[in-house]
């Protein structure tokens, strides 16, 4: 019989989160039976027809609102008291000294009484979760109310950057196991949970389907054209994109500059290039779907991401696997993964010195190099990132939680 498992994310599907969607399809390859639960995301504005067929297949928590969570907490109040208080107790506590206040953990677990029923009626015998913010917090609830073991995902940056608000610690010691997808961060991990629960943290790196690699090879733009693909954050550093871009202009350098994707700084990214005058070399597409992404990528010569802080972005691995260099932060997992001078440029975050040195260099070079590193990097993402090999991982760590007895 086929292995029963749910998948639970405060939204899905979004646009910025295409490796979930990628990850459940190949473990459904791979013979599991896929529960797909979400807090939101039934009425999001989906440009992907992938993303539009995974949010007809998933069941929302929050559609119905306020009274089916105010029913499901008084049904699991009545038919099991003794769990429901300890989960409220273990709510309680998370509240305390958290990012967010008291009231809001209380709402997990209500969430946690609701999906409970859902699990159940399914036969999941695991659950699992991404990210170490609410969505953990809600399974580990529905772990404590006589649900099925479960386990996160973790990505950064923050859960790095506020691990005990988040309640990490408490999150990792009552879970089956945790994934991280780098090196860099396991070790984060290994800082706030306790030495006899390092060994149920796991390396599994974000993969890409095949797709990626079967694209007949395209040779890097002739023209001075670089893409950067993400949210329009703070923590993205496009504004100090922005800022290298206008030297590069006063320098006389021809180029120019995608920022493809959207996000809550767009206006102030806008009101940057039109004081620098750069409107005419740097073009904003707003969210589009991943053939566009694809479709940009290919279209340049390489991919930019000048991010103050990051976990390890799939789309350096898309780049890389499309054959184009990456030049990025040193930061968290990315280092990891290029290897400077060989498949891309890292250079210091926040230091538009460097950026600039960055972008002026990968624009100078002849495209027969900008190809000879393109091709390193798709070789190099091949043996790491590939998606039916992050599926196998996972399909055996979850069978392992099924057959290993519960910990009391």
């Amino acid at each position: 019989m086929p292995s029963r498992i749910a998948y639970f994310i405060n939204q899905y599907p979004k646009v910025s989160h295409t490796f979930i969607r990628r990850e459940i399809l190949a473990l459904e390859r791979q013979g599991f039976q896929i529960q797909r639960i979400a807090l939101r995301g039934w009425d999001a504005e989906l440009v992907d027809a992938e993303d539009i067929a995974e949010q007809r297949r998933t069941r929302y928590v929050l559609q119905a609102g306020m009274l089916p969570l105010l029913a499901a907490l008084a049904r699991s109040l009545l038919t099991s008291p003794a769990r429901f208080f300890a989960a409220l107790g273990l709510a309680l506590r998370m509240g305390r000294r958290a990012d967010r206040p008291m009231p809001y953990h209380v709402a997990y677990l209500a969430e946690a009484c609701r999906v409970l029923p859902w699990l159940k009626s399914s036969g999941a015998t695991h659950v699992h979760a991404h990210f170490g913010t609410n969505s953990a917090e809600v399974v580990m609830l529905v772990h404590a109310l006589g649900g099925p073991r479960y386990s996160f995902t973790v990505h950064g940056p923050t859960e790095f950057d506020q691990p005990q608000f988040l309640g990490i610690r408490e999150k990792v010691h009552r879970s089956a196991f945790v994934v991280a997808i780098s090196s860099y961060g396991r070790s984060q991990l290994y800082r706030w949970v306790d030495h006899a629960h390092w060994p149920k943290i796991k390396v599994i790196h974000c993969g890409l389907e095949s797709a990626f690699y079967s694209i007949a090879p395209t040779p890097p733009a002739a023209a001075p054209r670089l893409v950067c693909v993400g949210r329009l954050c703070e923590a993205k550093g496009q504004l100090l994109l922005v800022e290298a871009a206008r030297r590069l202009a006063r320098k006389g350098i021809d180029f120019e500059l995608v920022l493809a994707g959207d996000g809550v700084i767009r206006p102030e990214v806008e009101k940057l290039i039109a004081l620098h005058g750069l409107a005419g070399q740097i073009r904003i597409t707003g969210w589009i779907s991943s053939a566009q992404v694809r479709e940009e990528i290919l279209a340049a010569r390489g991919l930019i991401l000048p991010s103050f802080a990051e976990g390890l972005p799939v789309v350096i691995m898309e780049a890389m696997a499309l054959r184009r260099p990456v030049l990025a932060t040193c930061v968290a997992g990315i280092p990891e993964l290029v290897r400077p001078g060989t498949d891309g440029w890292l250079f210091p975050a926040g230091s538009v010195d460097a950026l600039t040195a960055a972008m002026e260099d990968v624009l100078a070079r002849p495209v027969d190099e900008l190809r000879e590193m393109g091709d390193a990097a798709h070789q190099r993402v091949i043996e790491r990132h590939s998606i039916d090999t992050a599926a196998t991982r996972f399909a055996a760590l979850f069978r392992e939680s099924g057959e290993r007895p519960e910990s009391t």
